[in-house]
């Protein structure tokens, strides 16, 4: 017998969930096919295994916040407000992709929805999002800023820093630790002595807990509640999401370093299919109506590719525009 739905979590949210993390299953699965045939180049980092932390989180917070990301941010943008259009026209290095085609996979960015990057840099986030956060507290405004970062950030001067100024000066932004146990290819617990992530965050003051990373119901609920303290005045928060990625750190890498069992173990908690499997005990979804939301997902990503091939290159004549230093004059 499943367990019931919490009251944060009514029928309708529930299966926007399950449909949010189809649409970011079915879109990075695509992203991979077109790697592989040459139409998306450069680096590419999947959330695949991962879709319970962006769909549960996002869902928590305010279309209006601030949101920083890692290069693994896909899922975050598209939920945070960028058209998938837009996401999958950046990965083909479009003008019409949401950074003009010219930061690719791992710099999505749009500054109407306050999303603030896809970061290339480990750790590299962190400060941008204190420095947001500051801003929002010195203009007196309500919105917080979300940081997204796996738990290899921790390891980084740079988060240490983030943290003590964030608590030092009670800001209002929200650490959120993707922790999938491996910083590229390197074992939390070979490269860390302390592998308690929410112990470095309280170290420095900051409010912390432990989450159940491949439950969209329990990341929903978590990030719900710290985000309601950091509104409220309580300063900064940190969330541990404890999940793992199925497929390997990037299309490059040759994963050598994860046992195969261990891989298959995490596959078998999968967020959509152990979410899909409960809402169906509980009698709110069926067979029929999963499948139609995995049609409408598959529906969304084909539209996305197809306004993505029709795009357009930069010409040659704007290249250098933006750059920090122009090109040397013949």
């Amino acid at each position: 017998m499943s367990a019931p739905l919490p009251s944060s979590c009514p029928p309708a949210l529930a299966l926007q969930l399950l449909h949010d993390m189809l649409r970011i299953r079915r879109m990075e699965e695509r992203a991979a096919e077109l790697y592989g045939a040459g139409k998306i180049r450069g680096f590419l980092h999947l959330y695949i295994g991962e879709e319970a932390v962006a769909a549960g989180a996002l869902h928590a917070l305010q279309s209006d916040d601030a949101l920083v990301a890692t290069y693994r941010e896909h899922a975050h943008a598209l939920l945070h407000g960028i058209s998938m259009n837009a996401i999958m026209a950046e990965m083909f290095g479009k003008r019409e992709g949401c950074s003009g085609g010219r930061g690719g996979s791992m710099h999505l960015f749009d500054a109407q929805t306050r999303f603030y990057g896809g970061n290339a840099i480990v750790a590299g986030g962190l400060p941008l999002a204190v420095g947001l956060a500051l801003a929002e507290q010195m203009q007196g405004g309500q919105r917080l800023t979300a940081c997204f970062f796996g738990e290899g950030a921790l390891a980084e001067g740079g988060a240490a820093e983030a943290l003590n100024l964030a608590a030092l000066w009670h800001l209002p932004v929200l650490f959120c630790c993707e922790n999938n146990l491996y910083a590229m290819g390197t074992a939390l617990a070979r490269s860390q002595a302390q592998t308690d992530l929410c112990a470095k965050a309280a170290a420095f003051k900051v409010p912390a807990q432990a989450v159940d990373g491949m439950d969209v119901v329990a990341v929903h609920a978590a990030t719900r509640a710290a985000a309601a303290q950091v509104r409220a005045g309580g300063g900064p928060g940190f969330l541990e999401y404890q999940t793992y990625r199925f497929r390997a750190h990037s299309m490059f890498d040759p994963e050598l370093y994860r046992d195969k069992a261990e891989v298959a173990q995490w596959k078998e908690r999968g967020p959509i299919h152990t979410f899909s499997a409960r809402l169906k005990a509980l009698g709110l979804l069926d067979e029929e109506g999963f499948l139609a939301l995995e049609a409408q997902a598959v529906a969304e990503v084909e539209a996305a590719v197809a306004f993505a091939e029709a795009g357009s290159l930069e010409p040659l004549t704007t290249l250098t525009r933006d750059v920090y230093s122009p090109a040397p004059q013949p």
